[in-house]
């Protein structure tokens, strides 16, 4: 498996010469500068590949080989007027990434919101800090301060009981930092921050999308961009919508195995693939991650390999646990991306994600999840199961 890491430019608090001494060989990254439906320039592109790789004559060599992500506009999931003028732009993004030899792509097709947490620094028994998904939270931030129109309508009685409850004991505080938390963004989010108002007028532009309609747009889009893709030998990974369910009456079309199925029997492309992130499907407990590595051997392109603890009663409420000690069986994800390796007779490209914010990088800025420490915990013990399963099948 080829080790990666993502990076997030210049101002990442995480350099590439740290970067160097946790013994990844390729870096995850993105022009997180361009506005969101922009085509990102061969210049722009080049000049972000040789920040990356311009000590690799003296140093131990860094290569950007993953793209996360290339946002895809509003417009294309509403296939509002004008938006393909969006996808042209996006076509021409991929072309420039693949002539500067970037040929790996994860995106993701959630609407209005990305990746979502509740807590971005959930104290575990051990010091250390996780991102969590409180689904009480939540919901108080949906009934009571969003006050999103037909909200309650969305939970049951004794769900609305609870997030009264949650929501009446927080001070304005609590509600700035939830709502801040919710949506003013978070590290490499694919969707603009917003303000409580623009936050409700983007939901009203969904009032009418429905799972099938977002569906049909979904693959609407990647009808058009994977014969490109094929063309320039450009390989797509979709990440799962991250939590993998609806939220906000928003409907979320890439959450199962059962979706992946929909998506590979509407387009069969060899360049229409999947970022298999395991802690995001490991939010459900209906997926199983060590099948689902098997299961779509041919289709996984980049895996995130991290683990989630769900909450006992509520379901829904989890928090990103170590990397080996979670909900999911890891041993058996990491062995089977290594036998279809074998396989298929090609690497994949692997990353932590999400360590834990622990020691000194307590009191040190970072982006929430993407700390050195954690991370580099994280790639250790990803890297000793690997090696430890290679020398037993040597054996």
């Amino acid at each position: 498996m080829r080790e990666s890491w993502r990076w997030f430019g210049p101002n990442d608090p995480v350099s590439l010469a740290d970067i160097r001494q946790t013994g990844a060989t390729d870096i995850v990254s993105a022009l997180h500068d361009v506005p969101i439906g922009e085509i990102w320039s061969r210049e722009a592109i080049k000049s972000h590949k040789n920040l990356i790789e311009e000590h690799n004559s003296t140093m131990t060599p860094l290569r950007w080989t993953v793209v996360e992500s290339i946002p895809v506009h509003e417009d294309i999931k509403l296939a509002a007027p004008g938006y393909e003028r969006y996808i042209d732009n996006w076509i021409e993004t991929l072309n420039n990434l693949a002539a500067e030899g970037i040929k790996t792509i994860c995106y993701n097709f959630m609407p209005v919101i990305d990746w979502t947490r509740t807590d971005l620094k959930y104290q575990l028994p051990n010091g250390a800090f996780a991102l969590r998904f409180d689904q009480d939270q939540f919901a108080a931030f949906d009934l009571f301060i969003l006050q999103r129109d037909n909200a309650k309508n969305d939970y049951s009685q004794d769900e609305f009981v609870r997030a009264e409850r949650v929501f009446d004991a927080m001070t304005d505080e609590d509600v700035t930092g939830l709502t801040q938390t919710i949506i003013a963004g978070l590290p490499g989010k694919m969707t603009d921050a917003y303000t409580l108002d623009d936050f409700r007028r983007a939901l009203e532009h969904y009032a009418l999308v429905d799972h099938a309609r977002l569906r049909q747009n979904l693959f609407g889009f990647l009808g058009q961009v994977l014969p490109h893709a094929e063309k320039v030998s450009v390989v797509l990974a979709i990440h799962p919508d991250d939590p993998p369910w609806d939220m906000f009456g928003l409907p979320r079309v890439i959450c199962t195995a059962e979706d992946l199925n929909k998506l590979f029997d509407a387009l069969p492309s060899p360049a229409n693939g999947i970022t298999l992130c395991v802690g995001t499907y490991g939010s459900r407990p209906d997926n199983d991650l060590p099948q689902m590595a098997k299961d779509f051997a041919e289709r996984i392109h980049f895996a995130h390999l991290r683990g989630v603890t769900r909450d006992p009663g509520e379901q829904r409420s989890f928090y990103e646990a170590s990397h080996l000690d979670s909900d999911i069986d890891m041993v058996k994800v990491i062995r089977n991306l290594l036998e279809n390796e074998v396989t298929l007779q090609r690497e994949i490209y692997i990353r932590p994600d999400h360590g834990h914010l622990m020691m000194s990088d307590v009191s040190r800025a970072s982006n929430p999840g993407y700390s050195a420490i954690g991370r580099m915990k994280g790639l250790a013990e990803i890297r000793g199961v690997t090696k430890a399963i290679l020398a037993l099948d040597a054996n």
